[in-house]
């Protein structure tokens, strides 16, 4: 035994900055940072939702409800909070929508395990509880479910204007709710198994400012912002024989820095000669392959673009190369990396106009190979654009989901009310403790209408007990008109939802709440204020951890 451990003195295994939490401190650490991201999002959740507008450190402004949005722009420097923001980033990915409710359910999950642990119920007992109640859960949402006819277009319709309802698509809801689903309907192919597919790859997203978002549109094929290369080139093509183009049509830079000796202005000429020789060669290439519209990534030399314009091409440089992925879809085309190899067989066919009162061209695909449409979305500032292409974004994916899933519920909180209902009767039959943390969960659920009615100005409370009572009465469907602030039959009314949003929901929540829950011991390389936590590393509670909801955010932000 060495001479230290013989004088009772404790091994120092740590660096002399680490900061250790442990064990309740550490739970309540996590939990505390875990809800202040939760709450940062509860009030933009529902049609009554506020916005939040959100100011970058270059000074870019974002306003938006936007669960996710919200949750990536904001500068977060706190490891815990990090792991719910990857639940938003989670359900985004794979529902589309449903990110604050995501969000927010797991922030509840996590305030009332923390009641539970205060009555010395093992971490261990609670996410087992959870675990149970998340798998319960989503059997009873399909079991709720209703199956629906994919070709059912004021259904679909129900499903896009639900998720438009609060963004600021919602004041058009109507227009842009059949532009979106007869977008979702251009795409959808019939699987080997009898299946919808839907692929959003072929929806493209255009935007523009100066107009009504009423007067958005679902154009076939895509829409290219941009000029033509040259003034004397045709605008119009009607049989178009495209080549996309992400090679340069400029001189061939040296790898290296190069210097030329001159003895005579002739050499100087046949060296500018040479030059151009190249670009002819270049567009001759073109010439070459039968193209008469070329589409360019890069830059294209302003000599090449009155040759091109000579042999009656239509050209268009500094394409975005989004636009030329798409653009090979619509058209059936190839894209040439390599002027040299470029064949006849490159090419897509179809036919390109321009509209030169929004300085756009129309490029539309010919024959069996080609699919793709765009939206063109119109709004009349750039922030009420980027808004609603977020709220058009989302609208899709959801309707994408319903056409591959065909299961929808109510919403409204009226599948959250009657799935904690139905919690409750399944916790009689779980033995331990772990019946305490599946009633936990039930009442985790019942924030969703919660807040719906505390974010448009209703009593949350009577709002609650209305809900259940309808429930108890066998309205599976019963819930809150956020508008009237009555309780009805909210499927009925246009408040449809995809279950497997909700279901996705349920299962992110309730992984990343275990996820935080089975954290007893927080090792920091550095001082854990920075995270949140004091400058002791101690007391990570609401007022002393400054981690209190929103305003004790300032360690996170």
């Amino acid at each position: 035994m060495s001479q230290r451990q013989r004088m009772g003195q404790p091994m120092i295994i740590l660096g002399e900055d680490s900061q250790r939490v442990k064990d309740r401190d550490a739970q309540s650490y996590n939990i505390q940072a875990a809800r202040a991201v939760a709450e940062s999002v509860r009030s933009t959740l529902g049609p009554k939702g506020m916005d939040k507008m959100l100011v970058s450190s270059m000074g870019d402004v974002t306003v938006t409800n936007d669960g996710v949005t919200i949750l990536q722009e904001m500068d977060i420097d706190n490891p815990t909070a990090e792991m719910i923001i990857e639940v938003a980033e989670t359900q985004e990915d794979e529902a589309g929508d449903g990110t604050t409710t995501a969000v927010a359910v797991a922030g509840e999950l996590l305030k009332n395990a923390e009641d539970l642990l205060e009555q010395d119920i093992h971490p261990s007992a609670i996410i087992k509880g959870f675990h149970m109640a998340s798998e319960q859960a989503r059997e009873e949402v399909d079991d709720i479910a209703e199956r629906v006819d994919t070709d059912d277009e004021a259904l679909l319709r129900k499903v896009a204007e639900t998720s438009m309802t609060g963004k600021g698509a919602e004041l058009n809801k109507e227009v842009l709710g059949k532009l979106i689903v007869d977008a979702v309907r251009a795409v959808t192919v019939e699987g080997p198994d009898g299946e919808n597919v839907v692929d959003l790859d072929f929806i493209n997203i255009e935007t523009q400012t100066g107009r009504a978002a009423g007067e958005s549109e679902l154009l076939e094929g895509a829409a290219i912002d941009k000029d033509p290369a040259h003034p004397d080139m045709p605008s119009d093509v009607e049989d178009a024989k495209v080549l996309l183009v992400n090679e340069p049509v400029e001189i061939e830079e040296t790898d290296a820095d190069a210097s030329l000796s001159l003895d005579s202005p002739d050499q100087l000429q046949s060296f500018l000669d040479q030059e151009e020789e190249q670009l002819k060669k270049k567009v001759q290439q073109i010439v070459d392959t039968g193209a008469n519209v070329v589409f360019c990534q890069k830059g294209i030399d302003d000599l090449a673009q009155h040759y091109l314009a000579k042999e009656g091409i239509l050209a268009v440089r500094r394409a975005k190369k989004s636009d030329l992925k798409f653009l090979k879809e619509v058209l059936g085309a190839r894209v040439v990396s390599d002027l040299d190899s470029a064949k006849e067989s490159d090419l897509g066919h179809g036919s390109v106009t321009r509209d030169e009162a929004d300085e756009l061209f129309y490029v539309e695909g010919a024959g069996d190979d080609t699919h793709g449409v765009t939206l063109l979305l119109r709004g009349s500032t750039d922030h009420v654009v980027d808004e609603l292409e977020r709220g058009i974004t989302d609208a899709l994916d959801v309707v994408a989901a319903t056409v591959s899933d065909g299961r929808v519920v109510a919403g409204g909180g009226a599948i959250e009310v009657e799935v904690a209902r139905r919690l409750r009767s399944y916790a009689d039959s779980v033995e331990g403790r772990e019946q305490l943390a599946v009633e936990a969960f039930a009442d985790s659920l019942e924030l969703i209408p919660r807040i719906l009615a505390e974010n448009a100005g209703l009593d949350s409370i009577d709002t609650l007990v209305d809900l259940r009572a309808a429930h108890e009465d066998g309205q599976k469907r019963a819930g809150l008109n956020v508008f009237s602030g009555e309780v009805e039959d909210t499927f009925e009314a246009g408040v449809v939802e995809p279950a497997h949003a909700k279901e996705q929901a349920l299962s992110s929540a309730t992984e990343a709440a275990n996820l935080v829950l089975k954290i007893d011991d927080i090792i920091a390389a550095g001082d854990l204020s920075t995270a949140g936590g004091d400058d002791e590393g101690g007391a990570p509670g609401g007022a002393p951890g400054g981690m209190g909801g929103m305003g004790g955010m300032g360690g996170m932000m």
